[in-house]
């Protein structure tokens, strides 16, 4: 009886974990929607390119080598002779198939490297980006992963949790770390053309597609339940459906918060009800909860959200003030807010400390970005990170991918 219990309990979990993972999945074409309503037409192919060529890169390096480095093993080897994590055996220690973890993980590391490639369109060339997501996802981002969730010192001289840092499901460990990266990339890229003028004018670049920008903020909104539910890490108990619920329920406050804070505050700075802000002022939402979605009431989770998205507002257009040129403001969204996120948890969670999330919050920054730094300089001395000023002219369609998503509408 006790034996049937468990196989239930284990076939439960394992299924949770990895319907959480294919939502986690779908946040892809989340992204790819987004980026593709808010880039030119001209550039519409490419982005689609970047976005769905990361998650594949993503996940080769993440079973080559990067689940290795953040949680130690072979994770390689034993996908190919069935040993070890593909086919670990079912015991009472377990409450999901090993296999079900590496594969929400790895949709995990694609949402970070989807995270930099907004920030860089338009002018970026694809291989170099692609380049940078084979490093990124193979070793960037599993190192601070072994630092945080993978419970390793950092340099061998302390382990995060002992300082009193907390992240649920990711906006520092996630977000924050995939904007962080996408930051190094846009110093060294620079901006788009015409974007700032001689006088220091802002000109605003429209995006070509707001319906397809609006269907990729409702994915991510959709997936972001499989981001913060799946990693409750299980829901085969009363007290692990319970948590799932209560995250389930704080995701979704947080996201209708944060949206109709950015809605707001655009009405009342530019007169108008900006769609483009309020989308992002979902997604800075849902950034915001996921450092903690499980202690918060409902009616905090929505506040949290509500801060995420006023915050991202002032931020988009402080970044732009600055001239770092973000055409769908992932660095805001996921950088910034993924800070603010962070510095919420100590307020419901008694685990952890405003010094514990400040002292993981700058390890997770001085690390991605400097070591992107690094990555994006190699980049641009031996193939160069940016297209001609002719080809980005004529869109990067053409110039990289030798086809344009919108033929009919070109004049010829």
């Amino acid at each position: 009886m006790e034996n049937d219990i468990f196989q239930l309990k284990y076939a439960l979990d394992t299924f949770y974990f990895l319907i959480c993972g294919a939502f986690v999945m779908w946040m892809a074409a989340g992204f790819a929607m987004l980026e593709a309503g808010l880039v030119r037409s001209k550039n519409t192919t490419e982005i689609l390119t970047k976005n769905i060529a990361l998650y594949a890169v993503s996940c080769i390096m993440y079973m080559i080598c990067g689940y290795a480095i953040m949680y130690g093993g072979d994770i390689f080897l034993s996908t190919i002779t069935g040993d070890g994590v593909a086919g670990a055996a079912i015991d009472e220690a377990s409450t999901y198939a090993p296999s079900a973890d590496f594969f929400f993980q790895v949709v995990f590391v694609a949402t970070a490297m989807s995270i930099v490639s907004g920030a860089v369109a338009e002018r970026m060339k694809l291989w170099a980006f692609l380049a940078f997501a084979i490093v990124m996802t193979g070793f960037i981002y599993p190192m601070e992963g072994s630092w945080t969730w993978g419970g390793n010192a950092v340099f061998g001289m302390y382990t995060l949790s002992e300082l009193g840092f907390s992240d649920f499901a990711g906006s520092g460990i996630v977000h924050m770390a995939g904007a962080s990266a996408a930051l190094a990339g846009v110093l060294l890229l620079g901006a788009r053309k015409g974007k700032y003028g001689p006088n220091g004018q802002i000109n605003a670049i429209p995006g070509a597609n707001l319906p397809m920008a609006t269907l990729g903020t409702f994915i991510l909104w959709m997936g972001w339940f499989g981001f913060n539910g799946g990693s409750v890490l299980a829901t085969a108990s009363v007290e692990s459906a319970n948590s799932v619920a209560i995250v389930f329920m704080n995701t979704n406050a947080a996201a209708a918060g944060g949206l109709v804070a950015a809605l707001l505050v655009g009405q009342v700075l530019f007169g108008k009800a900006d769609l483009t802000m309020a989308l992002n002022g979902a997604l800075a939402g849902l950034v915001a909860i996921t450092a903690e979605p499980s202690t918060p009431s409902a009616l905090q989770a929505t506040l949290f959200g509500a801060m995420g998205g006023v915050l991202v507002v002032f931020s988009i257009l402080t970044l732009d003030k600055l001239k770092i040129d973000d055409p769908v403001g992932a660095i805001s969204v996921h950088g910034v807010v993924g800070l603010l996120g962070l510095l919420l948890v100590p307020v419901t969670n008694e685990g952890s400390s405003f010094s514990g999330q400040l002292i993981g919050a700058l390890t997770i920054f001085v690390w991605i970005f400097c070591a992107s730094l690094i990555v994006w300089g190699i980049l641009k001395a031996v193939m160069g990170i940016r297209v001609t000023e002719e080809e980005e002219y004529e869109g990067v369609d053409l110039s990289e991918c030798g086809m344009e998503a919108y033929p009919e509408f070109t004049n010829k």
